[in-house]
């Protein structure tokens, strides 16, 4: 892309902010929260399609080719292409979804569903995640097609539904994925623009959730020696689970050169119990939390590691430390004993780019004279997606712009 900009020159920033206007006020409507709230992006697609549809081969006669797909009614995804001159040779941007996270307007100041200009700030539900990229990206196509630059190489965007809810598929990029319309993205870099932040990101985090449900006995607390305390047993075991999860899985070397901000992590967030009184000990409770990973550890080794620790304890729970003088786990007279439960919820796998890619360095010097300086950075923060495309083959580049 060397040279190009002098060919694009500045992208109009009247004309982003008009059509991320128009975005924004759609994004009531692209909330992705099932099953009360299901997107339509095709709402999207249509302010999209406006924009670049009077450029393109099939009603503008530019050199835009517009292909909208769509596997449900009202949930399109988008793929415009603008033509470089070597067969083979290609550089994408994919991952601007036009579905959005919820947002409750009494839990605003200004309603979310519109766009708010405040001096250079743009604020709205969507403006940063990730209807601003789809903007921006818009934009970009539409100023490739009115100049016409002499490209090698082939320029790609695809626009997808379904990115904030990765638990439902077969409508983003993954059935476009399946039924092979984004193969030849593999020829080039492939830039997922849905990241806040200016500067590259080189590494996101796995994701783990767990819960582990603790099974006691009741009693009245003046009676404890008849009790099994479940949130005792919960407390020691996950002690024991998180130091043995924290010495399998210590801080890995490559952490420091992709300048991830922590290392891998298991703790609790949650903690819920079936209630009763202040006097009484509860017969369970369920403690829930989540594993944050860094690339270089396999999500599959750490749930059979952590389902390893639960087992043991299990079988050896006379051997767990107690609390105080009647604290116990075990109850021989009434053939009792605690037990845990370990389940997960979907797991996430997390991604390193490849820090020898020429999308990389590209990017980094992109960064560099438009922002005046670059340094990547890497979190244990996930991004959905982006490692199932890895792992079939794409080079796969995370970036993208504006600040949460």
């Amino acid at each position: 892309m060397a040279g190009v900009e002098e060919t694009l020159g500045e992208l109009n920033k009247e004309s982003f902010v008009s059509l991320l206007e128009k975005l924004i006020g759609e994004s009531k409507h692209v909330q992705n929260n099932p099953p009360d709230l299901i997107p339509e992006e095709d709402r999207v697609v249509k302010h999209v399609q406006d924009s670049l549809l009077p450029l393109s081969t099939t009603t503008g006669g530019g050199p835009l080719i517009v292909n909208h797909v769509s596997y449900f009614p009202g949930r399109g995804n988008l793929i415009v292409e603008y033509p470089g001159t070597e067969p083979g040779k290609i550089l994408s941007f994919v991952g601007m979804h036009m579905d959005v996270v919820t947002a409750n307007p009494n839990d605003w100041e200004f309603d979310p569903f519109s766009l708010l200009i405040n001096g250079d700030k743009l604020c709205g539900r969507g403006t940063t995640d990730c209807l601003g990229h789809v903007a921006l990206v818009t934009e970009l196509m539409k100023r490739l097609a009115e100049t016409k630059p002499k490209l090698k190489s082939t320029v790609v965007a695809v626009f997808i539904a379904n990115e904030e809810n990765s638990a439902i598929t077969g409508v983003g990029v993954d059935a476009l994925v399946k039924d092979g319309l984004l193969n030849k993205l593999k020829g080039g870099p492939l830039f997922w623009i849905d990241t806040a932040d200016k500067q590259p990101c080189i590494g996101t985090g796995g994701m783990i959730p767990w819960k582990l449900h603790v099974t006691g006995k009741l009693f009245h607390s003046g009676l404890s020696h008849k009790a099994i305390n479940p949130l005792e047993l919960a407390m020691e075991a996950l002690k024991v689970i998180q130091s043995r999860f924290y010495k399998d899985f210590p801080p890995h070397l490559k952490e420091q050169a992709y300048g991830f901000a922590t290392p891998s992590t298991m703790k609790p967030t949650q903690w819920s119990y079936p209630g009763g009184g202040i006097n009484q000990i509860p017969a369970e409770c369920t403690v829930s939390g989540d594993v944050r990973l860094t690339p270089f550890y396999n999500v599959t080794d750490v749930k059979k590691k952590i389902q390893e620790y639960v087992d043991d304890i299990n079988e050896n729970i006379e051997k767990l430390d107690t609390r105080g003088p009647v604290s116990k786990y075990i109850l021989p007279e009434e053939n009792l004993r605690g037990s845990l439960t370990l389940t997960f919820d979907e797991a996430m796998s997390g991604v390193a780019c490849d820090l020898d890619s020429r999308g990389f360095h590209v990017l980094c010097k992109a960064t560099e004279k438009v922002v005046g300086h670059v340094k990547p950075y890497s979190i244990t923060g996930s991004l959905p997606l982006i490692r199932e495309l890895q792992d079939q083959g794409f080079d796969v580049q995370t970036a993208g712009y504006g600040m949460i």
